[in-house]
């Protein structure tokens, strides 16, 4: 067995740090999936070789291959995994993330949208690499069961998937306050967030009804991930939740 090599942005494929990524990618996404790597020491390393001969992944008992791909991270199992393409259902809510730069808060933001039932990401205008092990080990695996698709800007966004569509961009400056009693009804949408530094730009309030997340003078502003997460709970709420 040769050695996987340290994830690079460059790379066609990157790996799924820790055991429950590493199923959720076997049970998911089994046909990207290009090996899996375990410790001796690994518990569930029956249940994992026999899922793994079953699809026809090549499975490997090496922890210097888990040292290498985890660094310095404390790994027990990984799956390694071909990067792939895929794109959004026009017919249910979206969340689209404009120029997210921090793959935690990314991968945060992919397990709380899946948990609130919201399948479908937009990611505008590049930043975080959604393919980084951090941020699919910040997913918990999340990444797998969701539709993420990439555009180089909103417009381009809205030219595929903004026909009868709502848009709800999150700002600082909103022109509504959100609460669960003035959430609104819609059924199709999309909330917008910004980047965590500088938010969204101005020309933002002219997508579609601009909303702000109370909060107290003594911050500044909130967490994305949190925001995302307050104004996803509140949509699905008050919308019926999505599938």
């Amino acid at each position: 067995m040769e050695l996987p090599k340290k994830y690079k942005h460059e790379f066609p494929y990157s790996y799924a740090l820790g055991p429950f990524p590493a199923f959720e990618l076997l049970n998911c996404r089994p046909e990207s999936a290009r090996a899996v790597y375990y410790r001796e020491d690994f518990t569930q390393q029956d249940k994992l070789t026999a899922l793994c001969k079953k699809l026809g992944v090549p499975c490997y008992c090496s922890q210097k291959a888990l040292e290498r791909i985890s660094q310095k991270e404390a790994c027990y199992a990984a799956g390694e995994f071909a990067k792939y393409g895929e794109k959004l259902c026009p017919g249910l809510p979206h969340v689209a993330l404009v120029h997210p730069g921090d793959m935690g808060n990314l991968g945060t933001i992919e397990r709380t949208v899946l948990g609130f039932g919201i399948r479908d990401l937009a990611l505008i205008g590049g930043g975080a690499d959604r393919w980084h092990p951090k941020a699919v080990r910040a997913s918990m695996g999340a990444l797998f069961r969701l539709r993420v698709q990439e555009f180089e800007s909103f417009d381009e966004y809205l030219m595929e998937f903004g026909d009868n569509r709502d848009v709800f961009p999150f700002m600082l400056d909103g022109g509504r306050v959100l609460t669960p009693d003035t959430c609104p009804k819609s059924p199709l949408y999309t909330l917008v967030f910004g980047n965590e530094s500088t938010g969204l730009p101005p020309e933002f309030q002219h997508y579609g009804q601009s909303l702000f997340i109370p909060q107290t003078a003594e911050v500044d502003s909130l967490n994305l991930a949190v925001a995302v997460s307050i104004g996803t709970y509140l949509f699905a709420n008050q919308n019926g939740g999505a599938q």
